[in-house]
């Protein structure tokens, strides 16, 4: 081994985005459920007058992924905050979709 530390440095990540992706989805509810191997994150869109909350996005993170998550969620929403000021949290929808798993929500 050579004593150049540049060797240890990670590489940059190169990332790519099609249209379609880029223009995003929108979501006002999140269900999450987990087994011991996996997380997976449903992002719903529930529309006044619609009758059925649709999952638009669905997202399978390891554990060890989800905590990395939580954590730069965490630290993007402090970040927000010092900047717009305080998120307030509104009341929950007065009626929850029965048809989706409900282990957890956000």
């Amino acid at each position: 081994m050579n004593g150049n530390s540049d060797n240890n440095k990670p590489q940059g990540l190169n990332i790519e985005i099609n249209n379609e992706t880029a223009s995003g989805v929108y979501s006002n509810l999140a269900m999450i459920n987990h087994s011991n191997s996996e997380f997976v994150v449903d992002f719903i869109q529930m529309m006044p007058g619609m009758p059925k909350a649709q999952v638009k996005s669905r997202v399978i993170l390891t554990p060890q992924h989800a905590k990395r998550f939580l954590n730069a969620l965490r630290d993007n929403v402090q970040k927000y905050e010092q900047q717009f000021g305080s998120i307030k949290d509104q009341e929950p929808p007065h009626h929850m979709p029965t048809n989706f798993g409900p282990i957890g929500e956000a």
